[in-house]
């Protein structure tokens, strides 16, 4: 997928994912590295889904488990494969992918067109959907793993 002039990126500092692009920007806030519980289903952690831009500032709280910081991982590998195999074949269906798992609480869905959709749905609390574009550099999902790493340190995941 090839930048129009705006850069994307995703950062980890301090345990935050952020998806940035000119004066638009998604993230995924960790509110703390600190789990707020821990149970059968590994540590969760409080984060918050941020859009902040000339036309909309929203935010949704959400909960992230050890296991989303893999799937996170999952997820950028079926997309730089979906990405990289990408035809002219209009006829093809677009790859979707949910992070964290739908249902459960606020969460992304990326849709792998030209340019990336985000969706960042709320279905579980308040139904509402906000749907934005991104247009990455090549590099994007090597810097969104390099920012995976930094937040699986933080993490101790």
């Amino acid at each position: 997928m090839s930048g129009t002039g705006s850069r994307g990126r995703v950062q980890g500092n301090a345990g935050a994912d952020r998806l940035g692009q000119r004066d638009t920007e998604r993230r995924v806030r960790l509110l703390s590295t600190s789990p707020s519980f821990t149970g059968v289903s590994g540590r969760s952690f409080d984060a918050e889904i941020q859009i902040r831009s000339d036309f909309v500032n929203a935010s949704a709280r959400t909960g992230i488990f050890d296991q989303d910081i893999e799937e996170w991982g999952l997820l950028l590998d079926a997309l730089e494969e979906v990405m990289d195999d990408a035809s002219e074949d209009d006829d093809e269906e677009v790859f979707s992918g949910d992070w964290p798992t739908e249902g459960r609480t606020a969460y992304l869905r990326f849709v792998a067109d030209d340019p990336l959709v985000i969706e960042v749905r709320d279905a579980p609390g308040t139904g509402i959907c906000v749907q934005v574009s991104l247009a990455l550099d090549d590099d994007w999902i090597a810097e969104a793993r390099v920012q995976l790493r930094t937040v699986r340190e933080a993490l101790g995941a």
